[in-house]
């Protein structure tokens, strides 16, 4: 890099008059992103910035390089023209740069320059940089510092720290930590602090910072200590740094209390007395005394020793061993032996004054020898242990004893001494032969070792003692026992996966591996249910959904690992709870019902059926309406839907409400559904006659109209709907000269002339026409009275008025609708076959009218409308408003049904 630096100097040397090598210093913290600006060279140099008047005119124009792009090159970006150096993609970790705490030496455009400046603590990067032209050229020295950012935490080097104190420590006692926290943040951002999770009330931490700013932690002791009641404590030493926000790191701290020699050995009782027989044999056990030290280790080493108080024949006849404290006889007993000794044992420890005991032997005097219990073992026997299986069967032998006496001079018997199923009987027919067996299978989850003794003695009163021990040996006889035969569990629905639902626990009261228990599932398990093989503990690996099962009831079983293996089975019911996972719903998503009109007010309109899959509280359903409740109202248990007025259906046909079922959960639930209330007419209404619109009014009849002609029409219409609304016309009275000559359509209403007016026809015609309806069960009629005048002119009108306002003589004939008319002059009589045809035209009539009826009638079941092209023309009247009467074309009109 040098070299190619020079190279490149090499044009230039002879400016080197005019140049001058500059130096720049820059900071900014590790760990920032690209693109950051760290400074611009051309502004802190003040040459000519780019984009300035000045720069533009500058040919060739400025340029900084980097002379060379070593180990700092590769964490900024230069800009060639305008000088801004900016971070670049290589993140800057100054803890990885700068690895020596005192600086650090990073390698940059051409040499290595230690980071003496401007703190300790500085970390550099170093960059050379060239600036052309020629009338510009210098070398730019870039300094930049690498500030610190608390971006790591203290790290003890070791998970675990042993310390360990003696118990004595004074209080106030300082123990130097020797794996401090490391943090390669630098000043303040390094370990500052440390502290105890527990102190438990006995210690606290302290540090201290030596010349090179390191910081250890010591250990103080608080309080007093004592190995004998707790030797271990085991705490957490926190360190924290100083950043903000402080970053911390911990480690388990043991601190171990050592032992110190405080505790002297002790005796548990200060005499112990012993008997000896005269006739012992050497190395015969007298007794054994035991002393007890606290301490541990070689503080608690004990030494026994006799008093220099016991008489030297005293320790001549008894042994004692200055490790385990047995006293034994070495000597024989003869007739000139003392027949009681005083034994005084010094239990020594370490700096300690003995523990003192007293032992009194007393020797009987013996003037025959003992008899003898010689054993020989038929069952299995160690060491004077015999070892038997349990469930072994009755009268199993274990050993042989011969009783007998070595002076052969007394009688021997013997007995057996001590509990347990055991029976020591003579065996026959040898003398002196005894047989030691079982009386009932031994159980060893009841006991397993038995201490029995074979007893002789002779006539003389003396006894010999034989000791055996009988150790029972295990044998997979049981079998798992769970706590409880039926488990009884819950869980709320829709639970996590794995959820817990209980731990099995089951007993075996055999030994080692026959006694360990393993869990499964029973065959007629769910699949998604799991149950742990060692732990016993049972999940269930799904989500549960009361709904669509509510119990489960399965099999577990425990087994033992003997051979063969032994089983057990319990039954577990798990009960799955209900949570408020369902809304209400309706049976359907709209219901309709059809209410005649006038229904009465609180009556039942219908039953709206809702259910809720859920149970308890959380499947109890409130219904409520949500429109139209100043109408209606609903039955909240029952769901019966009423109106509490009555309902007209000429106000409005129908009514569209939303019901709303809510839940007793918490949150409740609820859903909606749709109610349309259809009011079905009835005959309340009679027609309304429209046309004409007085009974004071009158038509002028010229005498030349023709016969079959129109003349007028009477006009209404029916509010109801359906038959109610079909009308029919018939005159049911009249009065004028010649009153036959008119008739009425009894479907259109329209009045024609029959007849031909003659001159005597002249004058004031009253027709009294009927308007019915064809209601059921009763029809509602309207009457109206229409006039007719003949005459070529109205001359005179208040004469006609006047006649007017008479009081028609009309004598009413009830007739029906269809009314045939007959035949005016008495001329036509001659023509028989005219009133048979009016008969059967009248009868046809009427067929096809109550065949039309028939069919709107059906049509109106099956819910159709049918249109007929050859029919005069259909009207709907809107049911939810009133009806402008004047409004509607004065034409033949039939009220189909809605």
């Amino acid at each position: 890099h040098l070299l190619l630096f020079l190279l490149f100097l090499g044009p230039f040397n002879c400016f080197a008059s005019y140049s001058r090598a500059t130096e720049l210093f820059y900071s900014l913290n590790e760990g920032l992103p690209a693109g950051v600006l760290i400074g611009s060279l051309a502004r802190d140099l003040r040459l000519p910035t780019a984009g300035s008047q000045q720069a533009a005119s500058l040919q060739p124009p400025l340029s900084f390089t980097l002379a060379s792009h070593g180990l700092g090159g590769q964490y900024v970006q230069l800009d060639n023209r305008s000088g801004e150096l900016h971070t670049s993609a290589v993140e800057i970790d100054r803890e990885a740069l700068c690895v020596e705490s005192n600086g650090a030496t990073i390698f940059g455009g051409s040499a290595a320059v230690s980071s003496s400046s401007p703190s300790p603590e500085s970390c550099l990067l170093l960059l050379d940089v060239l600036v052309l032209p020629q009338e510009y050229f210098r070398l730019v020295k870039v300094k930049i510092a690498i500030r610190d950012v608390n971006d790591n935490a203290p790290r003890f080097p070791v998970p675990h720290i042993r310390l360990s104190v003696p118990e004595n420590a004074p209080v106030n006692t300082r123990l130097a930590i020797e794996h401090p926290a490391l943090d390669p943040d630098m000043g303040t951002n390094g370990v500052q602090t440390y502290r105890l999770r527990d102190n438990y009330g006995v210690f606290t931490l302290d540090v201290e910072e030596n010349e090179n700013g390191e910081r250890t932690p010591y250990l103080i002791v608080m309080g007093a200590l004592d190995r004998e009641t707790q030797d271990e404590y085991v705490t957490v030493i926190v360190a924290e740094d100083g950043g903000t926000p402080p970053l911390v790191g911990s480690a388990t701290l043991t601190i171990g209390i050592s032992d110190i020699n405080d505790n002297c050995p002790q005796f548990n009782d200060s005499q112990l007395n012993v008997t000896l027989y005269g006739n012992s044999s050497l190395g015969t056990h007298v007794a054994s005394v035991h002393a007890v030290d606290m301490d541990l280790g070689s503080n608690a080493q004990i030494t026994y020793s006799y008093s220099q108080k016991v008489p030297q024949p005293s320790r001549d006849l008894f042994h004692l061993n200055e490790s385990t404290g047995a006293i034994a006889l070495s000597t024989k007993v003869d007739g000139d032996t003392p027949r009681l000794h005083r034994l005084i044992i010094l239990g020594n420890g370490p700096g300690c004054i003995p523990a003192v005991i007293t032992v009194l032997v007393t020797i009987i005097k013996v003037m025959m020898r003992p008899p003898e219990v010689v054993p020989r073992f038929i069952a299995n026997e160690v060491e004077g242990v015999v070892y038997l299986k349990e469930l072994e069967p009755i009268n199993t032998p274990i050993a042989f004893f011969t009783i007998k006496d070595p002076d052969e001079k007394y009688k021997v018997s013997c007995y057996l001494d001590g509990d347990g199923p055991f029976r020591l009987s003579p065996y026959k027919p040898y003398n002196n032969e005894y047989l030691l067996e079982t009386t009932k299978p031994l159980d060893f989850e009841t006991q397993q070792l038995y201490e029995i003794s074979v007893v002789a003695w002779n006539s003389e009163g003396f006894h010999v003692k034989k000791v055996v021990k009988v150790q029972v040996l295990d044998d997979n006889d049981n079998s798992p026992v769970f706590s409880e035969q039926l488990i009884e569990l819950s869980i709320e629905e829709n639970n996590v996966p794995n959820a817990f639902l209980t731990k099995l626990h089951a007993t075996d009261a055999d030994s080692g591996e026959r006694g360990q228990v393993s869990y499964f599932l029973g065959p007629d398990a769910p699949s998604y249910f799991a149950l742990d093989k060692t732990t016993g503990v049972l999940t269930v690996s799904t989500q549960l959904d009361r709904e669509e099962k509510e119990k489960y009831r399965y099999t577990v079983k425990a087994v033992d690992a003997g051979f063969p293996p032994r089983e057990s089975i319990a039954t577990v019911t798990i009960t799955v709870l209900d949570k408020n996972d369902n809304s209400p719903r309706f049976i359907n998503k709209d219901f309709s019902f059809f209410v005649p009109e006038n229904f009465p007010g609180f009556g039942e309109i219908g039953v709206i059926s809702v259910t809720d899959a859920d149970a308890g509280q959380n499947g109890w359903v409130a219904l409520s309406v949500l429109n139209g409740s100043d109408i209606f109202v609903i039955d909240t248990g029952k769901g019966v839907l009423r109106a509490k007025v009555s309902l007209d259906r000429e106000q409005q046909s129908s009514y569209i409400l939303w019901i709303e079922a809510v839940d007793g959960g918490d949150p409740a639930l609820s859903s909606t559904a749709k109610i349309t209330i259809l009011l079905l007419d009835i005959n309340d209404n009679p027609p309304l006659v429209l046309f004409p619109q007085s009974n004071m009014s009158y038509l002028l009849v010229l005498p030349s109209t023709l016969p079959g002609s129109p003349i007028t029409e009477v006009y209404a219409v029916d509010k109801d709907t359906g038959m109610n609304a079909v009308i029919a016309y018939s005159i049911i009275g009249r009065r004028g000269p010649r009153p036959e000559s008119f008739r009425i359509d009894p479907k259109t209403g329209n009045i024609t002339l029959e007849e031909s007016l003659m001159q005597n026809d002249y004058g004031l015609y009253r027709l009294l026409v009927k308007v019915s309806d064809h209601g059921y069960p009763e029809p509602l009629h309207s009457t109206v009275m229409v006039n007719l005048f003949v005459n070529d002119t109205v001359s005179n009108e208040s004469y006609i008025e006047s006649l007017l306002r008479k009081e028609p003589d009309i004598s009413v004939e009830e007739k029906q609708p269809q009314i045939s008319i007959e035949p005016t002059h008495k001329k036509m009589e001659s023509a028989s076959c005219m009133p048979t045809l009016v008969a059967l035209s009248i009868i046809s009539l009427g067929s096809i009218a109550l065949v039309t009826g028939m069919g709107i009638y059906i049509c109106l079941r099956k819910g159709k409308k049918h249109h007929r092209a050859d029919e005069n023309l259909e009207v709907q009247i809107p049911l939810n408003g009133r009806i402008n009467l004047h409004m509607l074309e004065k034409k033949p009109v039939e009220i189909s049904n809605i």
